[in-house]
């Protein structure tokens, strides 16, 4: 009996700080939650077990990039927007073709992202990304002017709901339906 009131104990430690953080918490973020030490096996199973329990409620306990959060349902996005009319952020087609090539690319440089797309970059693009976090330098080819590489943050994987890059869509999907359209 003392067993399974442990693990209900367990599950809600972790239950209350992933309601209550604003950012995904990490498995290294939820063992220092406990004072006993806590194998990570053990933390994926009561995390397996917290999602199993939500997942007839109106949240849901998710795994992103940089850990774990609970999130409202899809279904309920639409209400949820009403309390907070905020507009949603319009980003222009070259915010958009610079942020593919550099998720599917990365790492690139700006003279990498000119090349596929045809055209200059302008410096705004490069810093909007930047300023929502979604896109980083990660260090400098090793060419002469030595130019800067940019790759994805978590924080733009967290906003995609997404773990890895492993889970964008193929690009193939995005080169057939473009043909399709031309047709």
């Amino acid at each position: 009996m003392s067993e399974v009131r442990n693990i209900t104990e367990l599950k809600n430690v972790l239950e209350v700080a992933l309601l209550t953080s604003h950012e995904p918490l990490s498995l290294d973020d939820l063992l220092r939650l406990f004072v006993e030490r806590m194998e990570r096996a053990t933390l994926r199973m009561l995390l397996d077990e917290l999602k199993q329990d939500w997942a007839l409620r109106t949240l849901e306990l998710v795994q992103v990039a940089s850990g774990y959060r609970f999130q409202a349902r899809e279904e309920y996005a639409n209400y949820l927007a009403r309390l907070n009319p905020e507009r949603q952020s319009k980003y222009s087609r070259a915010v958009m073709e610079t942020l593919a090539i550099i998720a599917y690319r990365q790492p690139v440089t700006r003279g990498d992202i000119e090349e596929i797309r045809g055209v200059a970059v302008n410096s705004n693009v490069m810093r909007q990304l930047q300023e929502r976090d979604w896109i980083d330098v990660v260090g400098q080819r090793e060419v002469p002017g030595r130019p800067s590489l940019y790759a994805t943050t978590k924080h733009f994987l967290d906003d995609l709901n997404l773990k890895s890059l492993a889970e964008l869509p193929p690009m193939d999907d995005f080169v057939s339906s473009e043909i399709k359209l031309e047709i």
